[in-house]
């Protein structure tokens, strides 16, 4: 798991394009599945764990498969589901069969955490060489990083936003001075990395972050960190808002007047918005297929070949009001997954961690939850890691905790 992590963020297999024959994504994820099954099958423990929250996703690829037939363009949807879907689910499945310690789920956050770095850095190179991309007459942005996940400056902000908890949980659970150094200086990367990306998403969702760890702190011991907080983000807005180009705060601007965005992404994406409740409104139970809701908008609002920026209206689109409800149904439930853990572990002083990651992993669902209405991103890992590791420290802790999941899976109750 380790090393598929490291394949899914890093992308070797770009940088060196020999790696790509060998599909390194798809060779450890399959070694990941065939080590667990064999170690368990030989060990006669039950094969894996199936909580009620993968049986939903099951149940939604199981409907993503059946719309099949309905699609715009079913080979497309067939190609999606094997390349993109089914690997998203295999590793939420991996995730919660896999990660059943603390040290287990420890070793994967701290690997998402370090391997955030060198996306940031690659961010804010772009930034200050000057590589850059054309986005209409007037306006220019950096590139991602060269990996399938960040290639898009807006899903390199979308995934450090999503890492940027997991750092802060770290954070407040190290305590060696060194190893808390260099985890504030990942801190300030990827914020600085978030900002260099120009992504209005991006910036609302790090708010968001922010705004949910002052409420969190808002009673506990750790509310002096709040005030340290305000005091960095006022000292950052004094000192760089003067450096700061022109053009990224005519861009922020844009987040509330979209007649202001000289590039016209705005009005396209609130069009599309417009165009996609109607559409499903008119058709509300099959969908265009999945990942076929680009078709589905060129036939209704002529052709521009683009998605729609918003996963619930792309699930609503693409899966009709059936899928859209699966998918809500499993967001709900891994954040009370995540809400379990911290309510049952906060008074536990030999669980803190578990406390400080589940607190971590579920503000990522809440900046989830927020970047969802600004990013097509519906079946990409970044959810569905987040899910898994939500799930991963529930079973974990109520295996320590001593509950029935420790009898109906051995290799949890081995753990004890």
């Amino acid at each position: 798991m380790v090393t598929f992590t490291f394949i899914l963020l890093i992308a070797p297999q770009w940088t060196f394009p020999a790696l790509k024959e060998l599909r390194p994504a798809l060779t450890s994820s399959l070694v990941s599945v065939i080590a667990l099954l064999v170690y368990r099958f030989t060990h006669h423990r039950q094969l894996f764990v199936m909580t009620r929250e993968m049986w939903i996703a099951g149940a939604l690829l199981t409907w993503s498969i059946v719309t099949v037939p309905w699609s715009y363009w079913p080979g497309g949807s067939v190609s999606f589901l094997l390349a993109v879907y089914v690997k998203s689910l295999v590793i939420f499945w991996l995730l919660v069969n896999t990660l059943t310690t603390p040290r287990r789920i420890r070793r994967i956050v701290w690997t998402l955490v370090l391997l955030s770095a060198p996306l940031a850095l690659v961010g804010i190179r772009h930034f200050v060489s000057g590589d850059f991309y054309q986005r209409g007459k007037q306006f220019k942005r950096i590139l991602g990083y060269g990996a399938p996940l960040t290639t898009n400056p807006n899903d390199l902000a979308l995934l450090l936003n999503l890492l940027l908890p997991l750092a802060i949980a770290l954070l407040l659970i190290t305590k060696g001075p060194f190893v808390r150094l260099v985890l504030v200086g990942v801190i300030t990367l990827n914020v600085i990395g978030i900002f260099a990306t120009y992504s209005r998403g991006g910036f609302v969702t790090l708010a968001v972050i922010f705004v949910s760890y002052v409420w969190k702190f808002r009673s506990r011991r750790e509310r002096r960190y709040t005030w340290g907080l305000v005091m960095c983000l006022v000292l950052l807005v004094l000192v760089g808002l003067p450096f700061l180009p022109a053009s990224y705060m005519d861009r922020l601007s844009t987040i509330a007047d979209i007649k202001a965005d000289k590039t016209g992404s705005a009005e396209e994406r609130w069009a599309d918005i417009v165009t996609a409740i109607n559409m499903t409104a008119r058709n509300p139970f099959i969908g265009a297929g999945i990942a076929q809701n680009i078709l589905a908008l060129n036939e209704e609002r002529g052709k521009n070949w683009s998605e729609i920026h918003n996963v619930y209206l792309q699930l609503a689109l693409d899966l009709g009001v059936p899928g859209l409800l699966l998918f809500l149904a499993l967001l709900w439930l891994v954040l009370r997954a995540t809400l379990l853990v911290q309510r049952e572990t906060a008074d536990e002083p030999d669980f803190r961690d578990l406390f400080y990651l589940a607190e971590g992993v579920h503000v990522s669902l809440v900046a989830f939850i927020v970047a969802a209405m600004f990013h097509p991103i519906a079946y990409n890992f970044g959810f569905y890691f987040m899910a898994g590791l939500a799930l991963a420290l529930r079973q974990t802790w109520l295996v320590y905790k001593g509950t029935s999941w420790a009898s109906a899976d051995p290799v949890l109750a081995a753990h004890r």
